[in-house]
C-alpha cells in the first residue's frame, strides 16, 4: 500500500528561486547602479554577493533589482554587522532579519566577519578586532552556533583585516580559526587581501600565514584593493578600503593558494568610488582566468598520479 507524503508526515520542499552553479567561479559585488549593464552584459560573469544589511527591509528598489539578479545568478549573502565576535549576546531581530534574507534570497553562500561592531547599545560603523583566546574562542563558537540553528545553514567566517593586536593573544589567528573549524562545524571565507594589509601592518609573513591557513575548510575568497597610508610614526599603514583594483602582490598569492587549493568560488569585492561595469568586471574576468587554468590543470595532476 502506498503512502501518501501528507500521511507520512513528509513535505517535499523544492527551492523557490534557480539552483546556480557557483563552484569554480569568480564574481563581484552586486551594486544596483550596474543593474541594467549587467542584463544587457553577454557574458556578465558568475555571482554577485551583497551586504546583508542593505536588504533588511521589507521591500523597495533594492530587493526588486536583487531578484531580478538572483533570478540570472547565484548569489552570496555576506553580513557585515552580526558582532559575532562581540562580548554581548547576539541581537535577534538582527539575527532574525539575517535568517528572513537566506530564506527569501536562497543564497549559494552565507557568511559573516571574525569581529564585532556594537557595546551595549553603541553601533560602531567600523569591523573591530579581537583577543584570540580560548574564552574568546569559546564565546565566538557559541555565537556561531546560534547562527547556523537560526538560519539553517553552514556560515563561512571571514579572517579580518588588522591595524592593532591583542597582548592577552595565546594562539595565532589560524590556530583560532581552526578551533572554531572544530567546535561549530562552520566554513571560512578566505579574505586574501585582508591577509596582506594585516601582514604588512602586523610585520609578518603572508606568505607564513597561509601555509597555516586551513584550506580544506574554506568555501569562498574575497579579493579587494587596499589604500596605503603612514601611520604616526611615518611607516606604512594599509587599510582595507574596497575602492580600487586589487593589487599585484594580492593576485601572486591569490595564484599560490588557488594552486593549493583548487578552484573556489572567489569575489572581488569594491564598495566605495565604484566604477563603471565594465572596470569591475574586468577584475572578475581576471580571477576567472586563474580559476580556469587551475581546473585545467586538475585532470593532469590526476593522471600523474595515477588517479
Amino acid at each position: 500500500m502506498s503512502t501518501s507524503t501528507k500521511d507520512s508526515g513528509l513535505a517535499l520542499v523544492s527551492p523557490r528561486l534557480p539552483k546556480h552553479k557557483i563552484a569554480g567561479l569568480a564574481g563581484t559585488s552586486f551594486k544596483p547602479q550596474h543593474l541594467q549593464a549587467i542584463l544587457a552584459d553577454d557574458a556578465p560573469g558568475g555571482f554577485f554577493e551583497v551586504h546583508a544589511e542593505n536588504y533588511m527591509g521589507a521591500g523597495g528598489p533594492p530587493h526588486a533589482a536583487l531578484a531580478r539578479i538572483r533570478e540570472e545568478f547565484p548569489v552570496s549573502l555576506h553580513g557585515v554587522c552580526m558582532s559575532i565576535g562581540g562580548p554581548q549576546p547576539l541581537d535577534r531581530a538582527h539575527l532574525k532579519r539575517f535568517k528572513d534574507l537566506v530564506e527569501r534570497y536562497e543564497p549559494a553562500l552565507v557568511s559573516e566577519h571574525l569581529a564585532w561592531s556594537t557595546h551595549e547599545t553603541i553601533y560602531y560603523n567600523d569591523l573591530l578586532p579581537l583577543p584570540y583566546t580560548k574564552a574568546t574562542v569559546a564565546r565566538v563558537a557559541e555565537h556561531i552556533d546560534e547562527v547556523q540553528e537560526t538560519i539553517g545553514r553552514r556560515l563561512l567566517l571571514e579572517n579580518p583585516s588588522t591595524y592593532v593586536t591583542f597582548p592577552d593573544s595565546t594562539m595565532s589567528e589560524t590556530a583560532f580559526l581552526r578551533e572554531l573549524v572544530n567546535r561549530t562545524g562552520c566554513g571560512l571565507l578566505l579574505d586574501i587581501n585582508n591577509v596582506f594589509v594585516s601582514a604588512t601592518n602586523q610585520g609578518y609573513s603572508a606568505l607564513a600565514y597561509l601555509a597555516d591557513f586551513p584550506l580544506d575548510h574554506v568555501g569562498e575568497i574575497h579579493l579587494a584593493g587596499h589604500a596605503e597610508q603612514e601611520d604616526d610614526e611615518g611607516e606604512l599603514l594599509l587599510i582595507d578600503s574596497h575602492d580600487g583594483p586589487v593589487a599585484d602582490a594580492v593576485w601572486k598569492l591569490y595564484e599560490l593558494v588557488i594552486g593549493r587549493s583548487g578552484p573556489l568560488p572567489t569575489l572581488i569585492e569594491w564598495d566605495s568610488a565604484i566604477p563603471d561595469w565594465p572596470l569591475l568586471k574586468r577584475e572578475a574576468t581576471a580571477a576567472q582566468a586563474i580559476l580556469d587554468r587551475r581546473a585545467q590543470a586538475q585532470p593532469r595532476e590526476k593522471i600523474r598520479a595515477g588517479v
